[in-house]
């Protein structure tokens, strides 16, 4: 059985992180969307991996490789023209042949492994099982309404007087009868075949479809917020560990709470750093406060400031910041400082889509 995850979107609600990095790429507690998928889907037993992506050049297979460094074997498939999730889908029917197979949207992290959605479907004849969460605003999702046995009744893509507030969270199972389905669909109003058309097709063909309602939290990680919120969520599962006191890493007075992960050659200097907080490599933290919720990149420094509850991302610098940077997104190689000459000014160079807020 073979799992697809897709990861060719052009991520526009997440500019400008995104004009330079896929989505996909853009770290979580300093892990990738995707290597939280890959995690997902190998725990569950999927090593045999298709990843879809807008082109074979991009920073995804060039990062991933073959992925043999996350113990799987991954594929890249192309979708030129991004005509929607069920065109996707389509597209990676090469690779997963006549085979029960999962698809996973790259953008999405879950608290829940679902392991008894994956080992149920395979257990079924049901030709199609899909995730579901609640949400509080169902008219923004895909909304699913259920049987009295909880198989799939219809699905509907952001209805306007929704009838369920359980929203179909990006984790499909399917057997070949999709591509079938798929086949017969049209172009919707946004001119792109849609995925919850294809599973209602196999619904009005008297196919049995199953659902699953996730346990915990689960981020549909598309905007600032998104992920910030998810870096949180991430931050707050950390087991517990003592705080650290090798004195190569913590120098001066410095004072280190529990539930701090910090990486190979980084320093924390007469500092303070509150967790869940992680750090990665060769960072440097001088005369400066790290709050909670807090992940610092491989190579940051953060000098003279005071910064929780944000993603700081690597080669980033942050320098002598009056007031403390709250909830913040800063993406590889920012560098946020104060000017050390008069006249006191602001400047920025900013790509498009940046929001600062002074």
């Amino acid at each position: 059985m073979k799992a697809v995850i897709l990861a060719a979107g052009k991520a526009t609600r997440l500019r400008p992180v995104t004009l330079t990095m896929p989505k996909a790429l853009v770290p979580v507690a300093n892990k990738t969307l995707i290597g939280y998928a890959i995690d997902v889907l190998k725990g569950a037993g999927f090593t045999d991996i298709g990843i879809v992506v807008n082109e074979l050049e991009s920073p995804i297979p060039q990062t991933l490789k073959d992925g043999a460094g996350m113990g799987v074997h991954l594929q890249y498939i192309l979708q030129e023209e991004q005509l929607g999730l069920a065109h996707a889908v389509s597209l990676c029917q090469p690779f997963v042949g006549d085979e029960p197979f999962c698809v996973f949207l790259g953008d999405n992290i879950f608290q829940d492994k679902m392991s008894e959605l994956f080992s149920q479907f395979m257990n079924s004849d049901a030709q199609s099982a899909i995730a579901l969460g609640e949400v509080s605003d169902p008219t923004r999702f895909g909304i699913a309404e259920l049987n009295a046995d909880s198989t799939i009744a219809r699905v509907v893509e952001k209805p306007k007087e929704p009838k369920s507030n359980l929203a179909i969270a990006g984790v499909y199972l399917f057997r070949k009868s999709i591509f079938d389905a798929i086949s017969r669909i049209k172009p919707s109003w946004r001119n792109e075949l849609e995925i919850t058309d294809a599973i209602q097709t196999l619904v009005n063909d008297g196919q049995r479809v199953d659902s699953y309602t996730l346990k915990g939290w689960w981020i549909d990680a598309g905007k600032p917020d998104a992920i910030v919120l998810a870096n949180q969520l991430v931050l707050e599962d950390l087991p517990y560990t003592p705080a650290l006191e090798d004195k190569a890493q913590i120098i001066g007075k410095s004072e280190v709470s529990h539930r701090v992960i910090l990486g190979a050659n980084s320093q924390i200097i007469d500092s303070v750093v509150r967790g869940p907080v992680i750090i990665g490599n060769n960072t440097i933290i001088k005369n400066s406060y790290i709050g909670p919720y807090t992940a610092l990149g491989d190579n940051v420094t953060v000098e003279g400031s005071e910064i929780e509850a944000s993603i700081v991302m690597q080669n980033c610098v942050i320098r002598n910041i009056p007031g403390r940077i709250d909830s913040s997104l800063l993406a590889d190689n920012a560098q946020v400082v104060v000017a050390q000459r008069m006249p006191t000014t602001h400047r920025f160079v900013l790509a498009e889509n940046s929001y600062v807020q002074l």
